[in-house]
């Protein structure tokens, strides 16, 4: 395993300008920007000029934190990019547009327009005088903030800027929506919608995230939970918008799978009947948990943040790094005024749902697996739902049978998420292969096929822990637990398909 110094120390590249050798040094935590700017400057060249990088022999260079290193015997070499000069199909294309300038101009009053639009640049030049120098402060201050976060890193040779780490918790703009909700179009569900919302059938593929955003809204006042927490409906719009764009375009825990876990949720509620055996607040919590549970997933599991020594691992001390930093993120967005669907609960009450928020969220974290579902395995048999002690526990393995839902499914729904779920695996195993990681078989593109991916999963996790619900709700049985069983047996005939092939 490759230590942080070696792996994080400067990268230095050699140039050929004009003829003499320069040595160019930069982070890796730089972008490409950055790294172009410097081979700018380095070659005497404008810095906003566009470039490439070309070597000894011709070949383009990607111009990126991962550019290979040369020697002193291979210099690099930085080119300019000319802009083509008009030619004779430029001169011809410029005679017609005068031609059609001029018939525009008889037609329409071109003049006064124009006379209306240099008044209006000069009120605009002279609102850019006043702002011009706030501007130049804060690049200066970008420009302050790189060059220090690259000091840290040459000095201590650590993750100072993992590209894993958070950056939301310090930037709080990020948080708040980039859009409002009058350009949140309104979608009217069909009745057949609405009915097939409430099953784990659900086709959670043909779907946008604007529809997806009116399925949970709907979901919030079908239960009967704005009504129960005196929602702002506009509010509720607001936060879902939030919780949207907090979610990072992954290939497997994106906000689609936010939809996904929230909407099994919302239909395992509707098949085991708990609006008639659970609290509101039981129930505002547990489809709040379920949109929240993976807020700005990075794409890399806790193994990875861990082992890797990420700023999210340091600052949770190895303990369920990412799911604390869910539950932060969650709770940074209900803190915002505009997106405080909360913000009407008594302050007693609303220390309940956030202590029930932060439990459920947790309890995604595949490490406690055992421990939570032997505690539910325990008071399953004798179940109270008087007892706090036993909802509680119940709650907990009802997030975590949402949160790996997908081989419940349909096979057509199911079979695209192992897909992208393998995709991920081997984007991270890829990259703890660069940085001298550990990388679990399991997550090894050189190892690992659908079949022996899911077949051990489902029948060590999957059907042991849907089994034991279904002790409680006998009902999941046909249309949660027997999916399982089939996909298991589809999985097993394919190994074996594989097994003979090889053989």
């Amino acid at each position: 395993m490759g230590s942080s110094s070696s792996c994080y120390a400067p990268r230095t590249i050699y140039l050929d300008v004009n003829g003499r050798m320069q040595k160019v040094l930069f982070s890796r935590h730089c972008n490409s920007c950055d790294i172009k700017e410097l081979l700018c400057s380095s070659s005497n060249i404008p810095r906003n000029t566009a470039i490439t990088l070309v070597g000894p022999e011709g070949a383009m260079v990607s111009i990126d934190p991962t550019m290979p290193a040369n020697s002193p015997n291979s210099l690099y070499k930085v080119v300019p990019l000319s802009t083509a000069q008009p030619g004779d199909k430029e001169d011809l294309v410029e005679n017609v547009l005068s031609q059609v300038a001029e018939q525009f101009s008889r037609a329409f009053q071109i003049k006064e327009l124009k006379t209306e639009v240099i008044n209006r640049l000069a009120v605009l030049e002279k609102r850019v005088e006043l702002e011009g120098l706030k501007v130049v402060e804060i690049e200066k201050c970008k420009n302050d903030l790189r060059k220090l976060q690259d000091e840290m890193s040459t000095k201590h040779g650590g993750r100072v800027n993992c590209p894993c780490k958070s950056t939301l918790l310090d930037d709080g703009r990020k948080v708040t929506p980039r859009r409002d909700v009058p350009s949140y179009p309104k979608y009217t569900l069909s009745q057949e919608t609405i009915d097939a919302l409430k099953k784990p059938t659900f086709d959670v593929w043909h779907w946008e995230h604007n529809e997806m955003l009116s399925c949970l809204e709907y979901m919030y006042h079908d239960l009967g939970l704005v009504k129960e927490f005196n929602m702002n409906p506009i509010t509720l719009k607001r936060w879902l918008l939030a919780i949207q764009e907090n979610y990072r375009n992954n290939p497997f825990h994106n906000f689609r799978h936010c939809f996904c876990v929230s909407q099994m949720m919302y239909g395992m509620i509707h098949l085991c009947n708990l609006q008639e055996k659970l609290t509101l607040t039981n129930l505002g919590i547990l489809m709040t948990a379920a949109v929240c549970h993976d807020l700005d997933h990075p794409g890399y599991n806790n193994t990875y943040q861990i082992n890797a020594r990420t700023e999210l691992a340091v600052r949770y001390n190895d303990i369920s790094p990412l799911e604390n930093h869910h539950c932060a993120v969650a709770f940074q967005i209900l803190s915002l005024p505009e997106c405080n669907i909360f913000a009407n609960v008594d302050p007693e009450a609303f220390k309940k749902i956030r202590q029930g928020i932060i439990t459920l969220i947790l309890a995604t974290d595949m490490a406690r697996h055992g421990e939570i579902l032997e505690t539910f395995k325990l008071n399953v048999d004798h179940f109270d739902f008087t007892n706090e002690e036993h909802v509680a526990s119940l709650k907990t393995v009802m997030i975590k049978c949402c949160d790996i839902s997908n081989e419940v499914r349909p096979a057509e729904v199911a079979e695209p998420w192992v897909d992208c779920l393998l995709e991920e695996y081997f984007m991270q195993s890829d990259r703890e292969k660069s940085e001298g990681l550990p990388v679990a078989p399991f997550m090894d593109r050189d190892k690992v096929t659908k079949p022996t991916a899911q077949i051990g999963f489902i029948k060590f996790v999957l059907i042991p822990m849907f089994e034991t619900v279904m002790k409680l709700f006998p009902q999941i049985e046909e249309i949660m637990v027997q999916p399982l069983r089939d996909s298991r047996d589809h999985y097993e005939e394919l190994k074996q398909l594989e097994d003979a092939i090889s053989e």
